[in-house]
């Protein structure tokens, strides 16, 4: 549980190499109280060790480590009861995600069905899971990372913001199912992030930083908000794409 000044004592990481959500946990880790990690993760993944000294520089106490792949999941409920294992979760990140080559996925069967399990199936997979976990034990956050590609579906991206839609969604409403159990659920919408996953790419208006995507997570998953638009104008603009004519979007360079 959460301490009296709201410092977690043991933080779940699904995703363990993901820039953003170890920004997400070394923001947690900064505020104090040297927190146990548990850090779920490919199997072999060469970013390990970097990981578990970014959030040992953080502030981080024990790391844990749990091999965990997203598209095995018959294997997910092994991973939560391992990252339970050692006692109660406080928060729990969800961070994983792949993003592709947009114009190949929509044409590529078996390329678009891994980017849906991904980015969609496993979110729902470990989420139920977790949404669990934490109601036995009575309290908890979920920190959801999603994006604002699934506020409105685009020609662009839409197998990316389609997958990212549903998730939205679904953590929305798992916020909402365990509402009375004492259990919290936030889902972060950044746009484009500065990351190894965005290198390469032309930078997006509005694009932020990951440590951008850490603050406005935590500040609103201790706040108790069921979602976050990390970059302010997103709100807006979301609200107003949600009723441009399909006609109109055709016309739109994005």
């Amino acid at each position: 549980m959460l301490n009296a000044v709201g410092q977690a004592q043991h933080i779940l990481l699904l995703g363990g190499t993901s820039d953003i959500g170890l920004a997400i946990v070394s923001e947690l880790a900064s505020r104090g109280g040297s927190p146990t990690v548990t850090l779920c993760a490919r199997e072999g993944s060469p970013r390990i060790d970097a990981a578990v000294n970014t959030l040992t520089a953080s502030g981080a106490g024990e790391i844990r480590i749990v091999d965990f792949d997203a598209l095995d999941f018959d294997s997910h409920p092994a991973v939560i009861d391992a990252a339970f294992a050692e006692g109660e979760v406080d928060i729990a990140v969800v961070a994983f995600g792949t993003l592709g080559d947009q114009e190949e996925l929509w044409q590529d069967q078996a390329k678009a069905v891994a980017s849906a399990q991904t980015n969609y199936t496993a979110y729902v997979s470990v989420g139920v899971l977790l949404g669990q976990a934490m109601k036995r034990q009575g309290h908890g956050n979920i920190i959801a990372l999603s994006s604002v590609a699934g506020q409105k579906v685009r020609r662009s991206n839409f197998v990316y913001g389609s997958a990212k839609a549903g998730m939205d969604g679904f953590y929305l409403q798992l916020g909402e199912a365990l509402r009375s159990s004492g259990v919290k659920v936030t889902v972060v919408r950044p746009g484009q992030v500065r990351t190894k996953m965005t290198e390469g790419l032309d930078e997006a208006p509005l694009t932020v930083n990951k440590e951008d995507v850490a603050e406005a997570a935590v500040d609103a998953a201790l706040a108790g908000k069921p979602a976050v638009f990390v970059h302010k104008l997103f709100g807006p603009i979301s609200l107003v794409l949600q009723h441009i004519p399909a006609a109109i979007m055709r016309r739109l360079s994005f």
